[in-house]
């Protein structure tokens, strides 16, 4: 995670497209911008009635839940921003909290359609079903 902040922070002094060079971002602000996301990510898949643990086992389960996969799309997503020097407002916290909801809701609703659990291979209905 400090390897993707010291890029981040590299790519965003190196250049601005839009010349908004006077405008940076220290290694503090990107770290409270995903804890944000983390948190509101977490915290709102809990009021969607996500579960917080998958079912078990763990290890061989696909169902999502508030801990796997949520912040970690949130996480992925805000890198990207950052990285293309995008920030929104007040150095990026409402654009984590944007993305900790979005994120939350993408699981909730839109992550069984785009990421389908895998089939049984005894009689080709899916595993958690």
């Amino acid at each position: 995670m400090f390897d993707l902040m010291d890029s981040t922070i590299f790519f965003a002094s190196y250049g601005n497209a839009f010349g908004l060079s006077n405008i940076t971002l220290g290694s503090f602000d990107i770290f409270l911008a995903y804890i944000v996301a983390i948190i509101v990510s977490i915290l709102v898949a809990l009021l969607l009635k996500l579960p917080l643990l998958p079912g078990k086992p763990y290890r061989y389960s696909f169902d999502v839940s508030a801990i796997y996969p949520t912040p970690i799309i949130a996480i992925g997503i805000l890198s990207i921003f950052l990285v293309l020097n995008y920030t929104f407002m007040y150095n990026g916290l409402v654009l984590a909290i944007v993305i900790g909801i979005l994120s939350a809701l993408f699981v909730k609703y839109l992550f069984d359609f785009v990421f389908p659990k895998p089939l049984n291979e005894d009689n080709g209905e899916d595993i958690n079903e």
